[in-house]
């Protein structure tokens, strides 16, 4: 019997993925959860072998709960995550596939491929959408384009890195707050990310921070 937790911050969503899979045999889905943050909590009291984790949701998004679901918060062994959402952006699945989820469908795939993938992901293989494999395949066919980051915008991600928040960040260097959003904004294009956390770990990773 395959346990399941599906983290969605819609109802009807979760209601739906619920009817479906309770009718699956083999499968029993365990808890719901509406946000990153819950899905660990209930994670850790029902101990899933999958979490069906949307990623736009709440508190915690899915990104920030798979990574802290993987990295045991829950109890170990973790569980597998498998990304069910309606969103295909570059950064979006790198993130997801960066922070230990082990597949990424799409929530407009048909019932067999949700079924399967969620088969494959509970027996420690990979589950990825077509639309999915294709956009990874050809992001990392793409050559890296250098990354030169300013001495300011280095500032400004080294204060984010240490936990300073845009205000704070603007009164210690001595510039408006407006000024920080610009200096963050280029910063992700350059890293080709969308936010903050994804921003400090690549840098750390290209030997950009210390």
């Amino acid at each position: 019997m395959i346990r399941l937790l599906i983290a969605d911050d819609h109802p009807v969503v979760r209601a739906g993925l619920a009817g479906l899979l309770s009718d699956e045999p083999g499968f029993e889905v365990v808890a719901e959860a509406s946000d990153g943050d819950e899905a660990v909590r209930l994670a850790a009291a029902t101990r899933p072998d999958v979490v069906l984790m949307d990623l736009r949701m709440p508190n915690a998004d899915g990104v920030t709960a798979t990574v802290r679901l993987v990295a045991g918060e829950a109890g170990t062994p973790p569980p597998r995550v498998l990304i069910l959402t309606t969103y295909e952006s570059d950064d979006q699945i790198l993130a997801a596939i960066e922070a230990g989820a082990s597949g990424y469908l799409l929530k407009a795939a048909p019932q067999a491929e949700i079924v399967a993938g969620i088969r494959s992901v509970a027996a420690g293989q990979s589950a990825l959408s077509p639309q999915v494999a294709v956009r990874l395949v050809e992001r990392m066919r793409r050559p890296e384009p250098e990354t030169i980051l300013t001495a300011r915008e280095l500032d400004v991600l080294r204060l984010v890195a240490t936990g300073h928040s845009n205000k704070q960040i603007a009164v210690t260097l001595g510039i408006g707050e407006s000024t920080v959003k610009t200096h963050l904004l280029k910063v992700f294009d350059k890293l080709g990310v969308a936010d903050r956390t994804h921003a400090v770990t690549l840098a750390m990773e290209r030997g950009l921070l210390a």
